[in-house]
């Protein structure tokens, strides 16, 4: 399935989740969902897209322990959960 028809779900958590592991390779790791969500609200809610977002323990953004949510939206193809313009 395509982002498009996983943003259509219901569960948005559990259709990012499929989305991560299956339109990736390798698969990104469940514990990226979280912040993926928090990453899809900012840029949906009009706060700035270089708004920080913490990640978990283990991963990183240019050796940082935040990424901006427009890297986390670019990097795992999020545009089709948002609302209006993308990146």
């Amino acid at each position: 399935m395509h982002a498009m028809e996983y943003a259509g779900m219901q569960d948005r958590e559990f259709a990012i989740r499929i989305h991560l592991q299956s339109n990736h390779y390798p698969p990104v790791p469940s514990s990226m969902v979280e912040p993926c969500i928090k990453a899809i609200d900012i840029a949906n809610s009009g706060q700035s897209w270089d708004t920080m977002i913490e990640l978990p323990n283990g991963v990183s953004w240019k050796g940082l322990p935040q990424a901006p949510a427009s890297a986390l939206i670019e990097a795992h193809h999020l545009d089709a959960w948002l609302e209006g313009e993308d990146i």
